[in-house]
């Protein structure tokens, strides 16, 4: 019982991980395209 604690727990703290990677990256898209030169 221990183990699956410890695995939601993990998966939890992943998942929450990549969440902020990946609003972070979308945020940093966003911006690449609002201060791109425009030539």
């Amino acid at each position: 019982m221990k183990r699956l604690l410890l695995v939601a727990a993990l998966g939890a703290v992943a998942y929450g991980a990549y969440q902020r990677y990946a609003q972070d990256r979308d945020e940093r898209e966003l911006w690449a395209e609002v201060t791109d030169d425009v030539s």
